[in-house]
């Protein structure tokens, strides 16, 4: 057992003994490592002692290259205009029309992009070469003005707009060759005047300007003729009762060429500006025609007011015309109905008070009147009154608008309604509701409106005619004709005329017509009255208008000879009676309808009673005629005459 143990012992002795030598060998290597590292640390510093500096240096030197080419760069940039000056300086100098349009155009780009590029370096030095750059932009600006005005004004004299009208032409326009021409120009003058502009020089719409000039003036020298002739065929005598008829003014005529030219000129603005300009452009243009219309429109408002019953109408026809054309302008081109809506509010306040002052003065003519004539006849206001109707049904789209913003029985005021003396000037800031008005739309309109303000115009000058006729006139038939005469006037109107008859009936005149009939009547109250008898007869009474002779006979024969002088009484009292009547009734001036309608009246009231009298008393004076002077059919015969 010993000897193995031992044996044990010595392999374990042996391997620690190893692995005590691996120990060493590796403590010996760590040592050597360790002064390698040692070394090696030495080393590097010693390394980057050498190298730092001169790493630095390089990127130094290389940040002063990059800026040196940058320098090199911007010397470039600034030596290429200087360069260029003389170049462009030469083309600029000799002026478009030498160097030619798009070569000229190109200059003055590059000169005004290098006159950019000089003012974005804000260099002092640069200062001089920058003033001399925008000298010569400033000449270059002044050609293209002068080019510019000399090709709108050539070949652009004003028009006589009744000949494309009258032939229905197209209005002229700018060729498409020219409007592309002007279009150039006019963006090379914002585009170099943008500099002058940042210089404090406010010269960016000298184009526009001179555009604004020159083409204005050929719209206002091409219609001022139209204008002077709308207030030319306003004008009348003084004391001329005439009515104003639709188109006899040129009020027409001259608002389709302003709107021909005015959308003509738009269509050259279009073409040769762009974006917003062309709406401001455009109203520049027109305003010199539109200050025109605006004196116009003032003027026949003067006239209208002078002679408000007659000319009345015209500032009807002036509303049918303008306000529609203005509507039609702004949807063409977005401008100008405001304007033309003003110009326009004094001429639709006094047609407005119009509506007022026809019932007003209508009325007091009527209460005016000192003399009728005496044969009934009608008298002129009736027949200014059934021409003013109609007139007025002839300018029903206005009528009703202007009617609808007064409100119904608005007119009935004595003043105007919702028109104050100072909203008749123009200084008026007070805008009416009738201006707000589309005569294009019809649900802004109340048409029945235009019949009550009829109605009320015919009942009021009938009641007032109908006081005076009874103050004036001595005798109830006479009064009777007189209103009869000026209705049945009134009525021929209304029937023979369709542009009445939408707003007035005749019918509406019935219970006048009937009122004066039964007035009329009155004076056959007395000869009817004679053939009304009370007479007892002892023989049986026979049924009235089946007598034959031998009743009339039988009748006569049983009445006493107090009786029968009461019948002839009566039959002398009826001649005499009727003849006066019938005489009377012939001396009356009578309208050929109202003729007719009191002989239907006294026919129905006569011929019957005198019939059935006639059938039982003729035979009292046995056919002599003393006594019974009309047969049946001759009596028949006199009122068919009536």
């Amino acid at each position: 057992m010993a000897p193995q143990k031992n044996a044990a012992f010595a392999e374990e002795s042996a391997e620690v003994q190893v692995l005590l030598a691996s120990l060493t060998k590796t403590k010996d290597l760590t040592k050597r490592i360790g002064a390698s590292l040692t070394r090696l640390d030495a080393s590097g510093k010693m390394v980057k002692d050498a190298i730092g500096p001169i790493y630095n240096n390089t990127q130094q030197l290389q940040v002063t290259s990059r800026n040196i080419d940058r320098v090199n760069e911007q010397i470039e940039k600034l030596r290429k205009p200087l360069d260029a000056k003389g170049r462009e300086e030469n083309i600029i100098r000799a002026g478009p029309r030498n160097s030619g349009l798009n070569q000229y155009l190109g200059a003055l780009k590059r000169v005004d992009r290098a006159l950019s590029d000089l003012t974005a370096s804000n260099l002092r030095s640069n200062q001089q070469t920058i003033s001399e750059f925008h000298g010569l932009l400033s000449t270059g600006v002044n050609q293209l003005l002068e080019l510019y005005r000399s090709s709108l004004a050539d070949g652009e004299n004003s028009i006589e707009p009744l000949h494309f009208l009258t032939k229905s032409l197209n209005f002229p326009t700018l060729s498409n060759e020219k409007t592309t021409y002007l279009s150039e120009v006019a963006n090379a003058i914002v585009s170099a005047s943008v500099q002058s502009a940042k210089l404090g020089q406010r010269d960016e719409d000298q184009g526009v300007k001179i555009y604004v000039e020159l083409r204005g003036e050929y719209l206002h020298q091409s219609l001022q003729n139209l204008a002077t002739a709308s207030i030319s065929t306003a004008k009348r005598a003084p004391n001329d009762p005439t009515v104003y008829k639709r188109g006899t003014n040129a009020i027409s005529t001259y608002s389709q060429c302003l709107e021909n030219m005015f959308l003509a000129e738009y269509a050259n603005i279009t073409r040769i500006f762009k974006g917003e300009t062309v709406g401001r452009v455009f109203a520049a243009t027109c305003s010199k025609c539109l200050n025109d219309l605006n004196k116009t429109l003032s003027e026949l408002n003067g006239i209208i007011r002078s002679r408000i019953l007659t000319d009345c109408f015209l500032a009807y026809e002036i509303i049918d015309i303008i306000t529609p054309l203005s509507y039609r302008i702004e949807k063409q081109t977005g401008q100008l109905r405001l304007q033309i809506s003003e110009m326009l509010r004094p001429v639709r306040d006094t047609a407005r008070s119009s509506l007022t002052e026809i019932l007003s003065r209508t009325r007091t003519q009527a209460e005016t009147t000192t003399t009728l004539p005496p044969d009934g006849n009608t008298i002129p206001l009736v027949h200014e009154t059934a021409a003013r109707i109609l007139t007025l049904c002839q300018f029903d789209k206005p009528l009703i608008h202007l009617l609808t913003s007064i409100g119904d029985g608005g007119w009935r005021n004595n003043a105007p309604s919702n028109v104050s003396a100072n909203s008749l000037g123009a200084g008026s800031n007070t805008t009416p509701q009738s201006s707000t008005l589309n005569l294009a739309d019809p649900s802004d309109s109340n048409p029945a409106i235009l019949s009550n303000y009829l109605g009320d115009l015919i009942d009021l000058l009938l009641t007032t005619l109908t006081t005076r006729s009874q103050t004036l006139h001595r005798t109830k038939p006479l009064q009777a004709v007189f209103i009869l005469n000026s209705i049945a006037v009134l009525s021929t109107t209304i029937n023979s005329n369709p542009e009445v008859q939408p707003y007035l009936s005749s019918s509406r005149l019935d219970s006048q017509r009937k009122t004066a009939s039964n007035l009329y009547l009155t004076a056959w109250r007395e000869p009817s009255a004679h053939l009304l008898d009370t007479i007892n007869t002892t023989a049986s009474r026979p049924l009235s208008g089946s007598q034959s002779a031998l009743d009339s006979q039988a009748i006569i024969k049983s009445l006493g000879s107090k009786d029968k002088d009461k019948i002839k009484e009566k039959f002398r009292s009826f001649n005499t009676s009727f003849d006066e009547q019938v005489a009377r009734h012939k001396s009356f001036a009578m309208e050929r309808e109202v003729r007719a309608i009191l002989q239907r009246e006294v026919q129905s009231t006569i011929e019957p009673l005198y019939g059935r009298f006639w059938d039982r008393y003729h035979e009292l004076d046995k056919g002599k005629g003393k006594t019974v002077k009309y047969s049946k059919a001759e009596l028949a015969t006199v009122i068919a005459s009536l």
